[in-house]
């Protein structure tokens, strides 16, 4: 008969697992997938709207085709969901968020600042070059919907946004507890906070690029870039750390695109070439890119959602002498 002293237990080790889907199902491989699709998606969506206005013959079809787009991002939600699975349902709600946005969003404005006869603003740097096309400028005029939807979700009770929660405990923001049994749709979450987190960023540096505010050559700009690299770094190295992979997209999303404006600020102060923008010089180069982002999107889609909590039911190894 053992006697407590006798008894040895053990942490649980996990079950040995092959395939490279289970080894993207750990940090940091989980935080660097995420980030990396919608870091590399950030230039992607300039590459799209570039082709679809200037690379295609005719622009007859512009605004059929942004449709098009858009219309597929609204099936893609759709999808996502009545998925049932977190994962799966997460990936579609960003390219929900990502489709919609390209098509119907920023379209929009192009169409609005087409019809309204705004011209682009040029560059008083490089002679000849585009600063901020003209649909940037009237996409400014949304900072009212900007201002009224962040009212909502700065206040709303169910939010389990971070950065929400933060003010929301710290300037006494709090409208009541969230709600019990409140069941979250990941999809529709995640292709919102796409959407959301994207516009924000555009209406930041927009308003930073303005002369009349500060311009992209003033002292306070070349702050906020070194501000906005330390903050960028804080977000990477806590997104190593994640072991689900949902949350690891999710807050991969704001990490990489708060990264990408820092790519942003230094490409409007010509410190590289933005072969982004050129994707007919750069056929090869983004066909690479496009390639990679959807070998890297199928096997996000196939990671175990939450690999730490499998190896935690597993039950202790309990030995005795």
């Amino acid at each position: 008969m053992s006697t407590p002293a006798d008894t040895v237990t053990t942490t649980p080790e996990p079950q040995q697992r092959s395939g490279l889907k289970n080894l993207l199902a750990r940090p940091p491989w989980i935080g660097l997938l995420a980030f990396g699709i919608v870091f590399v998606v950030q230039a992607l969506g300039h590459t799209v709207m570039i082709v679809m206005e200037d690379v295609w013959p005719g622009p007859g079809y512009v605004y059929q085709s942004a449709f098009a787009m858009g219309a597929v991002g609204a099936v893609l939600l759709f999808l996502g969901m009545r998925n049932p699975r977190e994962v799966a349902a997460t990936w579609y709600g960003f390219w929900a968020g990502t489709l919609l946005w390209t098509g119907w969003i920023e379209f929009s404005f192009v169409w609005s600042a087409n019809f309204l006869g705004v011209p682009d603003l040029m560059d008083p740097q490089v002679a000849g070059a585009i600063a901020t096309k003209a649909e940037y400028l009237v996409m400014m005029s949304s900072i009212g919907v900007m201002g009224a939807t962040l009212a909502y979700f700065l206040l709303n009770k169910e939010t389990k946004c971070n950065f929400f929660l933060w003010f929301q405990r710290n300037l006494g923001l709090k409208t009541g507890r969230p709600s019990s049994g409140h069941e979250r749709n990941f999809a529709a979450i995640t292709a919102l906070e796409t959407i959301y987190v994207i516009w924000f960023f555009y209406l930041l540096l927009l308003f930073i690029y303005d002369e009349n505010i500060l311009g992209d050559r003033h002292p306070v700009t070349y702050g906020l870039f070194f501000l906005n690299v330390v903050w960028a770094v804080y977000l990477f190295q806590r997104l190593m750390k994640f072991w689900k992979v949902t949350t690891a997209i999710r807050y991969g999303i704001p990490t990489a695109i708060v990264t990408w404006n820092a790519v942003e600020l230094a490409g409007r102060w010509h410190l590289f070439t933005e072969f982004w923008e050129h994707p007919q010089d750069f056929a090869l180069e983004m066909g690479l890119l496009t390639a990679g982002v959807i070998v890297a999107a199928l096997l996000a889609a196939r990671t175990p959602a939450h690999h730490k909590a499998a190896i935690s039911r597993q039950a202790p190894v309990t030995a005795s002498r």
